[in-house]
């Protein structure tokens, strides 16, 4: 009897610790996803460590492991978590692409192409994702010619001034290096690294003796609770500019603006933001060109082509700045680009994970002939397949970059690289290279330049269901946007087809397609961005032709066309920026439509009276109106109608993004 009480005790005992073990997982998971949530990515992988002891969804938990360690810019650590997601049946979006990127970053380059030769396959639906996932294949594949593009330039570690943390943009402003890195006493939770400062110390005679004694920049500039960093001066060092942000307020580093401190006496002033800066973006990497007219910097804010973007920002005598223009989609990807830096010769150096590169940031130079913008990567040893980044030159040939690569004393290391000194170094490309012209490998032959030709095709349908139609007989017009001239004109025929037509690099189109009893449809193609980059061609010459796809829809009285995005705070009737950019479209087809007269209607969410709603909606309807005549319409061609409430896309919405859809724009022909 006694036996059996024992046994019974420790039965239920072991099922208590059992229970209490999941339980202790389970709470452990739930924090994680918390601090996950609220960008402590560090803080969540402790979390998610202790999840995985216990009987947790391991699909879930190591995915968002591997995220943790993705957005806190360790990419090639979550490498293993995405795999174990994976192998779970993880079937989240991006982790196959993401674990790809991770493999990258670890030098697996066959098993990365295999990765992402599956996500590919998979069809994914996020066209900025598989645009990415594309031009990396593109890489991959060409990845031995960019590790034969090699110089004999030689890196040198300036352990002097590294830590075990985190070094890097570093800048020469008189006899002082300028640098950021990872010293404050409080701990940034996104990656468990001490916040970011910026720092200075004296350069020595020798660059390598460079970095003892290093000490805080200014103290009006160093605030302990926030990342500051990435420094750029005026030309007469009396201003500098740099990013600051990361408290913690804000998700998602949104929080991250521009600021300015300008030089008093031997003081430096109360920092000030930018007005340039746009709040809710992050903005960072700021640079100055050589002639300390233009700054050059990086942000993700709406309108981007990719994640980051570089961009540029004219200032006058006064030190006022003009309107952030983005640089294009030659220099732009749909990944990211940021760290510029101005030559005195008028090269852009910059990083980029975009671009055909080694690791996750690679370094590229751009430079323009005759208004072709080229983008090269600076081969090895500049890149590897660590990132690396934040190239800046003191004179031609000597300088300095950041790179976490292996071997390194610690995170980002500050390297420095001289080939000014006789035997140093040369920055000869290396003969192996088989895109070097001199290589004797090179099919093209000594010398010899590569030639690509581009041309454009395309097709018309008509926009009907269920099945489109080709769609004959339609004018087409492929009109050179800068000159306004009309550089092909051609009819199509029975299978609704044209082309193909020359193109040049650099250059910005506009197909017209005109067919009688159709509204006329205007389509944009950029060649910005569409050059396919050197290290890729093979032959001595090649022809690629870009195909576009175009729809045209029947004028047909009373029809209603929904115009895209054109959303609505709750309780506003203000243009937004994003509706802005569809309402100029709407802009287009009635330029381009001439005798189209319409209804803009507008609808609300059911958030409200019926007669509250039907005002706003009103109000709505009318300042779209009013924004189209501001462009040049004229309001004759326009009725404004608010329907309030009573036509709703979604029934019984729940969530804010359904409700969302119910605030909306459409367009209604009344006439042709």
């Amino acid at each position: 009897m006694k036996m059996g009480i024992s046994r019974s005790l420790l039965v239920m005992l072991g099922l208590a610790a059992g229970l209490s073990g999941c339980n202790s997982a389970m709470v452990a998971y739930k924090k994680g996803v918390r601090h996950y949530e609220a960008g402590e990515y560090n803080l969540a992988l402790t979390q998610f460590d202790k999840a995985t002891k216990g009987d947790i969804d391991p699909k879930r938990v190591n995915y968002y492991a591997a995220e943790s360690y993705r957005l806190s810019n360790r990419t090639a650590e979550a490498a293993p978590f995405y795999q174990k997601a994976l192998d779970a049946g993880s079937n989240e979006a991006d982790a196959r692409l993401n674990y790809a990127y991770a493999l990258k970053a670890q030098g697996n380059y066959a098993e990365a192409l295999k990765q992402l030769q599956q996500y590919v396959d998979s069809k994914p639906t996020n066209k900025t994702n598989l645009d990415l996932a594309q031009r990396e294949l593109g890489t991959l594949r060409a990845v031995d010619a960019i590790a034969a593009r090699k110089t004999e330039l030689v890196l040198k570690n300036m352990s002097n001034v590294n830590s075990p943390g985190t070094e890097f943009a570093p800048v020469v402003q008189g006899d002082e290096l300028v640098f950021t890195a990872s010293r404050k006493d409080v701990v940034y939770k996104n990656n468990g690294l001490p916040m970011l400062g910026l720092y200075k110390v004296k350069i020595g005679q020798n660059l390598d003796e460079t970095g003892n004694g290093a000490t805080p920049f200014s103290t009006n500039v160093f605030q302990g609770d926030v990342n500051e960093g990435t420094p750029t001066f005026t030309k007469d060092g009396k201003a500098m500019i740099f990013a600051r942000g990361n408290n913690g307020k804000r998700k998602g580093g949104l929080d991250v603006d521009l600021y300015i401190s300008r030089q008093n006496g031997d003081a430096w002033s109360e920092p000030q933001r930018l007005p340039i800066s746009d709040s809710t973006a992050w903005d960072g990497s700021p640079c100055f060109s050589a002639d300390g007219k233009t700054l050059y910097f990086a942000s993700n804010r709406a309108n981007s082509v990719g994640g980051i973007d570089l961009y540029r920002v004219n200032m006058d005598n006064s030190g006022r700045f003009g309107r952030p223009v983005n640089m294009g989609r030659d220099i732009n990807t749909p990944g990211n680009e940021m760290f510029p830096f101005v030559a005195a010769d008028g090269k852009l150096y910059f990083a980029s994970d975009g671009h055909p590169g080694l690791g996750k940031l690679d370094v590229f130079v751009a430079t323009r002939s005759q208004g072709v913008i080229r983008v090269e990567n600076m081969g090895q040893p500049i890149n590897s397949t660590g990132d690396d980044f934040g190239y800046v030159l003191m004179e031609a040939g000597k300088g300095f970059l950041a790179s976490n690569r292996t071997g390194g004393k610690g995170d980002d290391d500050l390297y420095f690289f001289d080939s000014t000194t006789p035997g140093s170094s040369t920055s000869t490309i290396a003969q192996n290279d088989p895109n070097n012209p001199n290589n004797p490998n090179n099919p093209n032959g000594s010398n010899a330049p590569k030639i690509v030709r581009y041309f454009l095709a395309g097709t018309v349908s008509a926009n009907e269901q269920p099945t489109p139609m080709p769609l004959d007989s339609v004018r087409i017009r492929i009109i050179d946007v800068s000159s306004e001239e009309t550089v092909a004109e051609v009819t199509t025929g029975k299978p609704g087809t044209f082309g193909k037509y020359p193109l040049k690099e650099g250059k910005e189109y506009s197909i017209l397609a005109e067919r009688k009893g159709y509204l006329t449809r205007r389509e944009p193609f950029n060649m910005q961005g569409r050059s396919i980059p050197d290290i890729f061609l093979r032959k001595a010459e090649t022809d690629t032709t870009f195909t576009v796809a175009m729809s045209m829809d029947r004028v047909e009285l009373d029809k209603t066309f929904v115009l895209d995005n054109i959303y609505y705070d709750l309780n506003k009737f203000n243009i937004r920026s994003d509706a802005a950019q569809e309402l100029d479209k709407l802009v287009t087809i009635l330029k381009d439509n001439p005798t189209l007269r319409i209804e803009l209607g507008s609808h609300t969410d059911v958030r409200d009276t019926d007669s509250y709603n039907l005002k706003l909606s009103q109000n709505r309807a009318r300042s779209a109106v009013d924004y189209v005549v501001s462009k040049g319409i004229d309001a004759g061609r326009m009725t404004a109608k608010g329907y309030g409430e009573t036509v709703l896309i979604v029934q019984n919405a729940k969530t804010e993004e359904e409700h969302q859809r119910n605030r909306r724009t459409e367009f209604k022909i009344l006439e042709y």
